[in-house]
Formats: structure tokens, sequence, C-alpha cells
């Protein structure tokens, strides 16, 4: 079965952010602004996505 995939996009500067915040963008490897990456929707990487979601445009593919 395939798994559900999600389209993270770096929307916002890490610049003067919390450092778990940078944290949780890189993890998701994400380095520059409009960069984008498919991650499986897993609960550690919703978890990611939800610490940092003021940084980031989510769109289910």
């Amino acid at each position: 079965m395939a798994q559900k995939k999600l389209k993270v996009t770096l929307v916002k500067s890490l610049i003067g952010r919390l450092k778990n915040h940078q944290a949780s963008v890189h993890g998701l490897g994400l380095r520059k602004i409009n960069q984008q990456v498919l991650v499986v929707d897993t609960p550690e990487n919703r978890g990611m996505i939800n610490k940092a979601s003021y940084l980031l445009k989510v769109e289910e593919v």
C-alpha cells in the first residue's frame, strides 16, 4: 500500500528562531527558503511540522 506523502516548503528564514525549531526544519531536510521536500506522513514528521508550522507550507500529495 502506498504511503501518504506531504510536500513541505520552507517559506520563512530560520535566522533568529529557536534552536529546536531550526533542528525540526533541518530534520525534515530543508535548508533554503522556498526549498521543497517530499516526506512520508508519519507521526514523527507531523510533530516536526507542527513545531515549526509558522515557517512552513504543507500540501498533501
